[in-house]
């Protein structure tokens, strides 16, 4: 009869493991619960002692892992797991070694940009000119400045009113927004976004509290904070989303942002000049965008090349 293995988080070492991380390091019950299942899935897989396991029984834990096609970001964490565990046994004089000391990490990779084609942008715009009212207004005028500029979507529910200089329809074509480590740039805004800022305007007072004569904020609110939180916006461009006929797990601000520099690239924008309206300060990350490009020249070849249409 074959002997039941517990699992390793239902051991002794393995309860104290997780008690320590509790107590020591203040991990969620989230985190104990992940760490948990993460643990009692490498002793289910080993069928023996995991807490005596050698280097070559985590690295054939790693290889099954990559054999099941299992995502290198959950492959790195279970790794990160098993490296915490060992590294408590060995501090706590349990092991006399660290059987995961000589392993790499599982490469992560980069996620390319998750984006909208310029077709479901139109939806998604119409859609939010569609609903009538001051939400309506102010949807448009959101999702219009947020395409327009690229911004993110705490520099965005965060614009004072000052930042839009002028009023309708004297609206400056650029806007001085603050970012990342309290740095100020210049984005420019196309007339689209100007004219729905505009029209937004006139029912802007509607949205500041009663309680309060003013707000210095471009987008007031009730809330704590006084200005739309990113939460709130998150929930309205969902909605929007659904009217569009958009599926709403495909759109978050941040894939809006990641749209306006799709888009930009492919019709000619150059890395530097994206770079200083996306705000990032490393150009490296700007360049993450070039898989458009890649695409762009490789059609460029087949459609315009000589040799592409040859016909051996």
């Amino acid at each position: 009869m074959t002997r039941a293995i517990a699992p390793l988080w239902a051991t002794p070492l393995g309860e104290t493991f997780l008690e320590m991380l509790a107590a020591e390091r203040g991990a969620s019950p989230r985190t104990l619960e992940a760490y948990g299942r993460d643990l009692g899935d490498f002793a289910g897989f080993l069928r023996n002692d995991a807490a005596k396991a050698a280097t070559a029984d985590v690295r054939r834990y790693l290889h099954h892992m990559n054999k099941a096609a299992l995502a290198p970001r959950t492959a790195a964490r279970r790794l990160s797991c098993l490296r915490q565990f060992y590294k408590f046994l060995y501090s706590e004089g349990l092991r006399a070694d660290d059987p995961t000391a000589a392993l790499d990490s599982p490469r992560l990779g980069r996620p390319l940009p998750k984006f909208l084609t310029e077709g479901e942008v139109a939806r998604l715009l119409g859609a939010a000119r569609a609903e009538d009212g001051a939400k309506g207004l102010r949807a448009a005028a959101l999702l219009e400045l947020l395409y327009a500029t690229g911004l993110r979507v705490s520099e965005l529910v965060s614009l004072p009113l000052a930042a839009i200089s002028g009023r309708p329809p004297a609206i400056k074509a650029s806007i001085i927004v603050r970012g990342k480590g309290a740095k100020e740039r210049m984005v420019p805004v196309g007339e689209a976004a100007r004219t729905a800022i505009a029209a937004y305007l006139d029912v802007r007072h509607t949205f500041i509290p009663a309680k309060l004569k003013a707000s210095a904020w471009l987008f007031p609110s009730g809330g704590h904070v006084g200005h739309l939180t990113r939460g709130g916006f998150s929930t309205m461009l969902k909605d929007v989303a659904v009217r569009a006929g958009i599926a709403p797990s495909r759109v978050s601000p941040h894939v809006l942002r990641h749209s306006f520099a799709t888009h930009l690239l492919a019709h000619g924008a150059d890395l530097r000049s994206l770079q200083e309206m996306l705000g990032h300060a490393d150009i490296s990350t700007t360049q993450i965008y070039t898989h458009v490009l890649d695409e762009r020249l490789k059609k460029l070849v087949q459609q315009h090349h000589p040799l592409a249409k040859l016909k051996l």
